[in-house]
């Protein structure tokens, strides 16, 4: 129930006319407005609570992952994976924490489409508080906050735990806390993820590295790297080191590849394990159109043939 009171009536009122508006100009993405707004709602009348957690619901559980889905193939010229038939094989036998470094905005909407699209698993994450109060409409695909300051951080890593004691869940953790570029080193995790691994040891710690990279294309290209499940750790900060330690070298490994392929090695993806699980489509104006330019550049250079240029 929304408090009563004339300012919070106008500001729903406020909250609902850009809707009305998107209904008519753009109606296939009337159901993200439908997001937002709701999400808004709860932002401005749920009240301050001391850890936000997911509030999935089944429609947009079902309907995010399409729409990030579009909007990697409308964004990148291809999306590449490696190590997936190994993760689908560990989800089988147990829950997955999923341990990745943060280098874009784009991370977030990569995984939210990897998880249930192609490893099929209930998927989770941790978010910054402050960032899920800006953007509140994530915990309604399952993101769920935590304090990265202090206050409320156990509570969230608790929340965390409890995910982990059912099957097929998956749980993931950018583990910097931050963006921060996939060259630099140390990656810098935070011990989040190892306390979270500490508390469920039945639980596979999955490290993932993430890459993009613009090499020889209009569009650039991404990269996921889903490692082997980590042994488990002595402690918590071997178990965090041990984590960083992974994701560092996935991230090293994919260095490697990507300098190869910018040499002009078009089969070291393949030979390194990486698949395209989604391709920028290419329309029927785009072959069109090099077909155009093509025949304008033969045409000019048989010109230049036959009128070469007076000294």
């Amino acid at each position: 129930m929304f408090p009563a009171g004339s300012v919070q009536h106008d500001s729903r009122i406020s909250l609902l006319f850009p809707l009305v508006i998107l209904a008519f100009r753009a109606p296939w993405n009337l159901p993200f407005g439908v997001l937002l707004w709701s999400a808004s709602l709860e932002r401005e009348w749920g009240g301050h609570v001391a850890m936000i957690p997911a509030r999935k619901t089944r429609f947009f559980n079902w309907w995010f992952p399409r729409h990030a889905e579009k909007l990697l193939r409308q964004s990148f010229d291809t999306v590449y994976v490696r190590g997936l038939e190994q993760t689908v094989a560990t989800a089988r036998e147990r829950p997955i924490l999923l341990v990745s470094n943060h280098t874009s905005w784009w991370d977030t909407i990569a995984v939210i489409y990897l998880v249930p699209r192609r490893l099929r698993l209930d998927g989770y994450a941790m978010m910054d508080e402050k960032n899920l109060r800006r953007f509140p409409f994530f915990a309604k695909v399952g993101a769920f906050g935590v304090d990265l300051g202090g206050g409320a951080a156990d509570e969230s890593l608790a929340y965390a735990t409890e995910l982990l004691s059912q099957p097929e869940r998956l749980v993931l953790i950018f583990a910097q806390g931050r963006e921060r570029a996939s060259t630099v080193r140390p990656l810098g995790f935070r011990r989040g993820a190892a306390v979270i691994a500490d508390r469920v040891p039945d639980a596979a710690v999955v490290p993932l590295g993430i890459r993009y990279e613009v090499a020889g294309t209009q569009y650039p290209l991404a990269f996921l790297s889903l490692g082997a499940p980590l042994p488990p750790a002595p402690d918590v900060e071997q178990g965090r080191s041990q984590q960083e330690a992974a994701v560092t070298g996935l991230l090293e490994d994919l260095d490697h590849t990507v300098v190869r392929l910018r040499d002009g090695e078009p089969d070291v993806l393949a030979q390194q394990g990486y698949a395209p699980v989604l391709r920028r489509p290419t329309g029927l104006m785009g072959p069109f159109a090099q077909w155009i330019l093509a025949t304008v550049n033969r045409r000019f250079a048989r010109a230049r043939r036959r009128d070469p240029p007076a000294p």
